[in-house]
């Protein structure tokens, strides 16, 4: 009996060891699928990648940086200069003792921490405010993303054809629903009509859409006049035309939030008051500091100027987030991924999943 009990121990500790082993043999199988997975996990943290996922450009992480920092430094260069020289001034009227002793004003330090704090104040909620426009941008333009993909799919599945020339019909009019997100994009920047909406109409509605004043609300009323028509001729039923009116309503409503971001900036009498406390601080700020820096002042001062009036030039870029520069909303890159989603629900066929179903056999 013990025998038999210390084969069967021996027979299950082989079995284990067995198992252990093809475990161990699977893992590094699968070593380099780890590591791949892994490798990916890293890039996208990336600056490059978050940068190409965001706007479809893939650059190197210093071009990146770059780039961003070209819109910001250009509008700022000239005055971190200006204050940069004012502290070397201030430097050298001190050294040659031009200045009057300011070491007994005890006051001084006190106006100094003060303005630190207000301005740093100001600077956080312009910060936030211009952030928060920046990203209810960014919502609506998601939206309008998913109600275009709805409406399209919506006109390509619930109007029924009967002849060819419907289903051209029908194809144009859900190129007019991608029309209409480049025809706000082109609104919102303020710029002429461009041939990449030429493409998505017929030249008769290009045309059209040159000798109006908002082509956006053109351009649902073609659609919103096409679907009447086609409920009209008993293609749609009243709760599919219903749904299909909803979505050019959010649609229309979308646009008009992204009018109100534009339509409404930062109140002009904060940035005034803002601009003027800078002003301030970067006249007092090297009067008192001249006396324990002496000729550092004037690299001190291009420092600290260079971080207050960059946050500030950041706040001001992103609170109008419809424009060109690199820190605004990738509009193109969203629009060209609307008019290639688009493009793809007309030119592949739907597949008949009924009849695919029959064709697979049983097990």
């Amino acid at each position: 009996m013990i025998g038999s009990t210390k084969k069967n121990y021996s027979s299950e500790k082989r079995t284990l060891n067995e198992e252990n082993r093809s475990l161990q043999d699977k893992s590094l199988k699968f070593h380099p699928q780890k590591q791949s997975l892994i490798q990916k996990i890293v890039n996208a943290r990336s600056v490059g990648e978050k940068f190409q996922i965001y706007t479809g450009e893939k650059l190197h992480w210093f071009q990146v940086i770059l780039l961003l920092k070209r819109s910001v430094i250009p509008g700022i260069l000239h005055w971190v200069i200006l204050c940069g020289g004012y502290g070397f001034l201030i430097s050298v009227l001190d050294h040659f003792e031009y200045l009057p002793n300011l070491t007994g004003i005890k006051s001084l330090p006190n106006i100094l921490i003060s303005l630190n704090v207000v301005l740093s104040l100001l600077l956080v909620f312009r910060t936030n405010t211009a952030h928060e426009r920046f990203w209810e941008g960014r919502k609506l333009w998601g939206a309008m993303v998913n109600v275009v993909r709805n409406q399209a799919r919506g006109i390509w599945i619930y109007i029924e054809e009967r002849e060819m020339p419907e289903r051209k019909s029908k194809a144009a009019a859900a190129r007019l629903v991608a029309a209409f997100a480049v025809a706000m994009k082109l609104h919102l920047r303020r710029d002429p009509l461009h041939p990449e909406l030429a493409q998505l109409m017929s030249p008769l509605q290009y045309r059209r859409l040159q000798q109006v004043n908002h082509p956006p609300l053109e351009i649902a009323n073609w659609i919103g006049d096409y679907l009447q028509r086609q409920y009209e001729h008993k293609r749609i039923n009243v709760f599919q035309v219903a749904d299909l009116h909803a979505m050019l309503n959010t649609m229309v409503d979308i646009l008009g939030g992204c009018e109100r971001i534009l339509k409404t900036p930062v109140p002009l009498v904060y940035t005034i008051t803002l601009k003027m406390l800078l002003v301030i601080y970067f006249i007092v700020m090297p009067l008192g500091i001249v006396h324990e820096l002496n000729w550092w002042t004037g690299l001190d001062m291009a420092f600290v100027s260079f971080l207050l009036l960059g946050l500030d030039e950041i706040g001001s870029e992103i609170e109008e987030p419809f424009g060109h520069d690199p820190n605004d909303l990738p509009l193109d890159f969203i629009c060209k991924t609307i008019v290639r989603n688009v493009e793809d629900l007309i030119n592949e066929s739907p597949i008949d999943l009924s009849r695919e179903a029959r064709q697979i056999p049983l097990r």
